[in-house]
């Protein structure tokens, strides 16, 4: 009895996140405090679990992440930006190849949609790296013509984009995305309270 209690344990822990980044983040503590020769805590904090509501608020996410090392000032460009999902597609996309474990960039919406985000990588790719060229206190950037169109698509003004990429952590603590978005996800789990709809307002429905 006591084994089958621990199988249905270990089953159920494999569909927890919290067992899931304590599993992850343990070994990978242990190894840098041991390389450092230190003990105590090695992460900043626990994790974040938010939910993405649209394609604006997904992208917005995807872009402040992918832009993390340059506002740390860690890397001058996004294909110096080391362990992020932004030098995996630019690599790939030198080669023509989408990177395996990475929802891929589809193009424009049209019949049979298959699974993927509606935009070409190559004008994420230019979206971040004009995006990253702003943040940066030592280059003169602007949004491109081709950044502008995404941006017209996603109905998000190019000010709001540029607070919303540097500030999404601290803007939103709970689901993202626009008003409608998120009024329909506060019905769909029962939660009477939108939490965050004055940033979604006002940042994301415009």
């Amino acid at each position: 009895m006591n084994a089958l209690l621990n199988t249905v344990n270990a089953d159920e822990n494999k569909n927890n996140i919290s067992w899931f980044m304590r599993s992850l983040s343990e070994p990978i503590a242990r190894m840098a405090n041991k390389e450092d020769k230190c003990t105590g805590r090695f992460w900043e904090g626990r994790f974040k679990s938010q939910a993405l509501l649209d394609e604006a608020a997904l992208l917005a996410c995807m872009a402040y992440v992918d832009l993390n090392p340059i506002r740390a000032q860690m890397a001058a460009t996004p294909e110096t930006s080391d362990y992020t999902s932004i030098q995996r597609r630019i690599n790939s996309a030198v080669k023509g190849e989408q990177p395996t474990g990475l929802l891929p960039f589809v193009g424009n919406e049209r019949l049979n949609m298959p699974n993927g985000l509606m935009f070409s990588v190559k004008d994420y790719i230019v979206l971040v790296e004009d995006t990253g060229r702003i943040i940066r206190q030592d280059k003169r950037g602007a949004i491109s013509a081709s950044s502008q169109h995404i941006l017209s698509r996603l109905n998000i003004p190019a000010e709001n984009w540029l607070k919303i990429t540097t500030e999404f952590g601290a803007l939103f603590k709970g689901a993202v995305g626009t008003l409608p978005a998120l009024t329909e996800y506060c019905e769909h789990v029962d939660r009477k309270r939108r939490q965050g709809a004055a940033n979604c307002q006002r940042w994301l429905s415009v």
